[in-house]
This record gives structure tokens, sequence and C-alpha cells, in this order.
């Protein structure tokens, strides 16, 4: 999911963060941020697996 105007949103997460923010405070959000639009990406593309096939592989109780 790209954005449309990748400043606009970075301008957006800069200012949700608090005034005593760290550089790993901003790395986190834009981590967490990309890391959700991936994962709806492949959702939207029908890369996912059914929960109880990955509970299954990985030999997790149903």
């Amino acid at each position: 999911m790209q954005t449309c105007n990748i400043k606009e949103e970075v301008r957006s997460l800069l200012e949700d963060l608090p005034e005593d923010a760290t550089w790993d405070d901003l790395m986190y959000k834009i981590y967490v941020r990309q890391a959700v639009e991936a994962g709806l990406e492949d959702s939207k593309a029908g890369r996912t697996i059914d929960v109880k096939e990955v509970r299954s592989r990985f030999g997790f109780p149903k």
C-alpha cells in the first residue's frame, strides 16, 4: 500500500510522537507502519495462511 504523499505520512507520524521521543521511537513507528501496510498488501493479494494451518505446522494446540 504505497501512500500518495510519503512526506505527509511522515509528518503525521512525527506529530504523534511526544516531545521527548528518541530516534528509536521514530524508527519503531516507521517500522510498525511499514509492517502493517505490508501485511495489508499480503492479505489483499491472498498471501495468507489460515490460523489452523499455522498451528498445525508449528505443533500448537488447536
